[in-house]
């Protein structure tokens, strides 16, 4: 009988450490890692830091960032799908809302299901914003954030009155123009850079920086860029901003040719208020791609932001 006894219950254990097995989250390899929504190359050893690209933009504008990391932590390189690879899904409805819930999916499966410490994230522009909606939404997977360059409702910026519901005819309108795009001739001659007056110029004030985001322009997904312009215009997290609870760090670009210090500062610090853990750092000299323009000031920052 005792014989028995012993039998089954090594059965009974068996069985159960076979469905503890089955049910534990995998953990996420080094390489690329396949979603719907995105891709995230993962790279390094360490603490994690998780990189969120803006609009239009491949994981290729943390390269420098990565080089200098990847050595102390764990990165994790988000690209959206349409922005450097096949827009897949993206290329039709809404994207960036469940763009963010693939991320969030994504972090706590590989990092926070794993035992692992909530990851940093640092998202531009765009990534910005997709960062501040899973502090809000999701704040266990979100051990701090850096916030480059982006506001919780854009849409001040053309109207500080402007609310999510009066920017949607504005939004359809630009998306419209934009999803037209799609399907024309990608230009085949060498990329250079469209001088600091282009509409790329207001986004760098280097000629390296503009031609690099002038290609990735170019090879982005029209019907992506429109999707997720729209849907970052029509975004307003200011209402939810009492939920993040990591600390939020904001880096703003001021440059002197499109906007003095203190207009720059009135357009983007009074936008967070409310967020329990705050700072903000104007980057002078700079242009939206901060990255690009300011690169050792936007090294140090990153690496202050990482040793808090």
């Amino acid at each position: 009988m005792k014989h028995r006894i012993s039998i089954a219950a090594l059965l009974i254990l068996t069985v159960g450490l076979i469905a503890s097995r089955a049910d534990a989250a995998e953990p996420c390899p080094t390489g690329l890692a396949e979603g719907k929504r995105i891709t995230v190359l993962v790279e390094g050893d360490g603490p994690d830091v998780v990189l969120i690209p803006g609009l239009s933009s491949p994981r290729a504008v943390w390269d420098a960032t990565a080089d200098r990391l990847k050595d102390k932590y764990r990165l994790h390189r988000v690209q959206i799908r349409g922005f450097g690879d096949a827009a897949g899904v993206n290329a039709e409805g809404p994207v960036l809302d469940p763009m963010m819930r693939e991320v969030a999916d994504y972090i706590d499966d590989c990092i926070t299901d794993q035992g692992r410490a909530a990851p940093a994230i640092i998202g531009h522009s765009m990534g910005g914003l997709t960062g501040l909606m899973i502090a809000a939404r999701a704040p266990d997977e979100v051990g701090r954030l850096m916030i480059v360059d982006a506001l919780p409702f854009i849409g001040t910026l053309f109207n500080p009155a402007a609310t999510a519901d009066s920017m949607k005819p504005q939004a359809e309108q630009m998306a419209a123009m934009m999803r037209a795009q799609h399907g024309q001739p990608v230009p085949t001659a060498p990329i250079s850079d469209p001088g600091p007056v282009s509409m790329v110029g207001s986004m760098s004030n280097q000629p390296a920086g503009r031609t690099a985001i002038l290609g990735w322009m170019r090879t982005a997904d029209a019907r992506v860029t429109a999707q997720v312009l729209h849907d970052v215009m029509t975004t307003d997290m200011r209402g939810e901003l009492a939920a993040v609870t990591a600390p939020v760090t904001l880096l703003y670009a001021q440059d002197d040719s499109l906007m003095t210090g203190e207009r720059a500062k009135a357009a983007f610090e009074p936008q967070y208020v409310g967020v329990p853990k705050f700072a903000a750092q104007m980057v002078a000299g700079s242009r939206h791609f901060i990255m690009l323009d300011q690169p050792e000031t936007f090294a140090k920052a990153v690496d202050d932001f990482l040793a808090d």
